[in-house]
């Protein structure tokens, strides 16, 4: 067989066949990736933290998702409902719920949020204001509801933890300060589910029993109370069941939660909020301390007061002597005998202060006098009037050589353009002899008239022919 032979000029084929290629426009893929990811990512849920939120004049926000690791834009339309708009900002974490999608201009995937959730504290913080201003709006934290805290309490119902160190800090500051004070337990928990609607539960047992007498006795003011602890362990007095059955309360209630810098939802609608446990117990028991110690000082107060008014019916009594000496008319004529004295070196103190005040401008006015010098100020004037006559002088003569000037040069100009001058230069010039106007038409001449032509050395007499 023949081999096929090559020589050092076969390139091969310098143009194959193009290959096959299917080319779209970047329209077209945004578009494709557009609708796989509204079809793939819709209706999805993620968490994280906003940052570079914008608020824009028409009403859209925009802002991003992130987290460690990645950042996701997020675009909230203003049509959207159902979102609390106040609570997405720089820092808050979220839970978002949306459909992801493209924004085909820039080529971006965004997150379209449909629902919005905090996460956290910040979703607890959320709530507590919602609340606050549902039951602000209602009424329940007025002033004028509130209740007077009895000033000599004989029983109490506590509300809280029997086994909490609030029950304990209670009880030992009213064993302290008025050991005969009653007290009536309500135990609930004061933490936890549930713990909302126990505490709900014993204010109305306590209510009950206050109002059913048993035993023929009746509280005089509820306390509720427990000790301090992060948000989510107070969160319990902030639940509305709470704060509605503190309102409907017949008896008067102290809301004494977690620490002085701790404010729950129950402090608010509360007669009175005491800033921890013990301070309650000390606002509770603030009377009978301050009775106990005015009871044992009333005996040395009477004694004051007895000697006080004795002393200030002496004192009258020697002001009325005081004032009898005062009216008597020799100390009136003695007075006026001192005033007149007083008015006298007065005045002769005043005269002699004028005489000074006199001598000292008179002496002012010499030395201004010799200061002024009348004949250096007239020899300066004189230096000064010469000054002025010498630039006069000097001023004229400069405008007179000026005039001067210009009238030289206008008569030469003059002398340039003059008559003489045009018959120096061969022309002349005819006149009518009779009345001497100067001949500039032939034809205006009369036959016979006499002319009259001026030449550079005389004049010459002609007869119109």
């Amino acid at each position: 067989m023949a081999r096929n032979q090559k020589t050092q000029w076969d390139f091969g084929e310098l143009f194959p066949p193009g290959e096959t290629r299917r080319v779209v426009t970047v329209t077209d893929l945004t578009l494709r990736l557009k609708k796989r990811l509204e079809a793939d990512f819709a209706g999805v849920w993620v968490s994280g933290e906003i940052s570079n939120f914008r608020l824009q004049s028409s009403g859209h926000a925009y802002f991003v998702l992130k987290d460690s690791g990645a950042q996701l834009s997020c675009v909230l339309f203003r049509g959207q409902v159902g979102i609390d708009r106040a609570s997405l900002r720089d820092g808050a974490k979220v839970l978002l719920g949306g459909d992801l999608t493209v924004y085909e201009p820039r080529g971006q995937y965004q997150l379209r949020v449909t629902a919005a959730e905090l996460q956290g504290i910040g979703a607890l913080q959320a709530a507590f204001e919602r609340l606050k201003q549902k039951l602000s709006a209602e009424g329940l934290f007025e002033v004028g509801r509130k209740r007077p805290i009895p000033g000599f309490p004989s029983r109490i119902g506590i509300i809280t933890s029997p086994t909490g160190a609030a029950l304990q800090d209670v009880m030992a500051v009213i064993a302290r300060r008025q050991p005969r004070l009653e007290l009536v337990l309500a135990g609930c928990r004061v933490q936890g589910d549930g713990a909302a609607s126990e505490i709900a539960g014993a204010l109305g047992r306590l209510n009950r029993w206050s109002r059913s007498g048993a035993g023929g006795q009746k509280l005089d003011v509820i306390l509720l109370t427990r000790g301090g602890g992060s948000l989510e362990d107070l969160w319990a007095f902030n639940e509305e069941v709470v704060a509605r059955a503190i309102a409907a309360s017949d008896l008067p209630v102290v809301s004494a939660v977690g620490h002085e810098i701790d404010f729950t939802i129950a402090d608010f609608v509360a007669d009175l909020r005491a800033a921890t446990p013990s301070a309650a117990a000390e606002i509770l028991t603030q009377s009978w301390v301050d009775s106990r110690g005015f009871v044992a000082e009333a005996a040395e107060r009477l004694t004051f007061r007895v000697q006080r008014r004795l002393g200030e019916a002496r004192e009258t009594v020697d002001a009325m002597g005081r004032r009898l000496l005062r009216l008597h008319p020799r100390r009136r004529l003695d007075e006026q005998g001192q005033w007149l004295d007083d008015l006298s070196d007065r005045l002769l103190r005043a005269s002699g202060r004028q005489y000074r005040l006199q001598v000292a401008r008179v002496n002012a006015a010499t030395v201004r006098l010799a200061g002024v010098r009348p004949g250096r100020r007239l020899r300066e004037r004189e230096v000064q009037v010469r000054q002025v006559a010498r630039r006069l002088a000097d001023a004229l003569r400069r405008q007179r050589l000026g005039h001067h000037s210009r009238f030289e040069r206008a008569s030469r100009s003059l002398a340039l353009l003059g008559p003489q001058n045009i018959l120096n230069r061969g022309y002349s010039i005819t006149r009518e002899a009779d009345s001497g106007r100067v001949v500039r038409d032939p034809a205006a001449i009369r036959a016979g008239e006499r002319l009259k032509t001026a030449v550079q050395f005389g004049e010459l007499i002609s007869v119109r022919q």
